[in-house]
């Protein structure tokens, strides 16, 4: 791709997001009833290309059940704080009536309590009672420490995720985690992110996780672009990522699940990013509109309560329908924030794909930027 001149000492490659591009339709259409939104990871299926991000304003053990039941995949945040007080629901319940200031204050001190493995093994017991697959996530700080009580407690799916996760990470901890040795020693499938770039995104292939998450902490209660510097627009990264895949898919033969992770706010959003690349999408914001979502009218991201450096927003929400709605319908509002798979299917009988990974195939126009 050409670069653009930044300046005489420095240049830089255009980036996109979503909202810069469009697609095509092609020259068939399709009925809605024909289009098949499945998709698979290691040995697990699912009927709904959307994961629930591991937030604890958006998901619970009870959402993530419901996601399950619904044919998508909830993703509990094992150092959030259902995994710190066993009345994680009482306490949340409790911001719907405060105001921003307090509830920030009021999760700050929350989180100060330390993770109890009890409480991990328990949460993992409950989505596990359901019927339903068990998937959490934790940091890569605190992955080696936890990875004991996840063994035991037999966690089907764990996401390592990060704003930005390495393959390599330079560290002075002699016991600073091994990405590589650890995906390869741990029999449970991992997916691990976020990343941003070809090269990043190669590397994390490499350590042999079943998944990457694409996006820089790039969701509407992210910071990171201005606290820190970093990001990148979300259709170039998956793109990117993608390109990654091919090339690690032709050197091993092994399939790499790309999951768009920040920034959809509709089912367009997520036919975009599946058009770029994506197997499936991980979604936080979007699914808060849900009356069962547990921040009870807020939401914020995992970083707002980091202890030396916060890094997002707390935002208020609407809840306007239960989670069935949200993802199926029907919905009474135009502006897509309902009926989100709905929409995704609807876009992709337009342009004639059946299945997700044909919709991969999607021309893609920009449109603006």
């Amino acid at each position: 791709m050409t670069e653009i001149e930044i300046g005489r000492g420095k240049s830089g490659r255009r980036s996109y997001g979503l909202d810069d591009v469009s697609l095509v339709p092609s020259k068939r259409t399709r009925e809605t009833g024909l289009v098949d939104l499945g998709w698979q990871i290691d040995a697990y299926e699912f009927s709904l290309p959307v994961i629930g991000a591991a937030m604890d304003s958006v998901t619970s053990p009870d959402t993530a059940v419901e996601l399950d039941r619904i044919g998508g995949l909830g993703v509990l945040d094992l150092e959030g704080v259902w995994t710190r007080h066993g009345d994680a629901g009482d306490k949340l319940a409790e911001l719907g009536s405060m105001d921003e200031s307090a509830a920030v204050d009021q999760l700050r001190a929350w989180h100060a309590t330390p993770v109890d493995p009890d409480l991990v093994r328990q949460r993992i017991g409950e989505l596990k009672a359901a019927g339903g697959y068990a998937a959490g996530a934790v940091s890569p700080r605190s992955v080696a420490g936890l990875a004991p009580t996840l063994l035991k407690a037999e966690l089907d799916l764990l996401v390592v995720y990060g704003t930005v996760i390495s393959a390599e990470h330079v560290s002075t901890n002699p016991d600073a985690l091994n990405l590589k040795q650890f995906v390869r020693e741990l029999e449970t499938p991992v997916i691990v992110g976020g990343c941003a770039s070809y090269q990043a995104a190669l590397h994390l292939m490499r350590t042999g996780a079943a998944g990457v998450l694409v996006g820089i902490d790039s969701g509407v209660t992210a910071t990171s672009r201005s606290v820190a510097g970093l990001g990148s627009g979300m259709a170039t990264a998956i793109a990117d990522v993608q390109a990654a895949r091919m090339r690690h898919l032709d050197e091993t033969g092994v399939y790499v699940h790309v999951i768009a992770n920040g920034g959809m706010r509709t089912g367009g959003d997520m036919a975009k990013a599946i058009a770029c690349g994506a197997d499936a999408v991980m979604l936080g914001a979007a699914l808060t509109a849900a009356t069962e979502a547990p921040g009870r009218g807020w939401h914020w991201g995992r970083s707002l309560v980091h202890e030396n450096l916060p890094q997002g927003r707390l935002m208020r929400v609407e809840q306007l329908a239960p989670l069935e709605v949200v993802l199926n319908g029907p919905s009474p509002l135009a502006d897509g924030r309902l009926n989100l798979c709905g929409a995704l299917r609807h876009s992709m009988a337009a342009l004639g794909y059946q299945s997700v990974k044909d919709l991969q195939k999607a021309e893609l126009v920009v449109t603006r930027g």
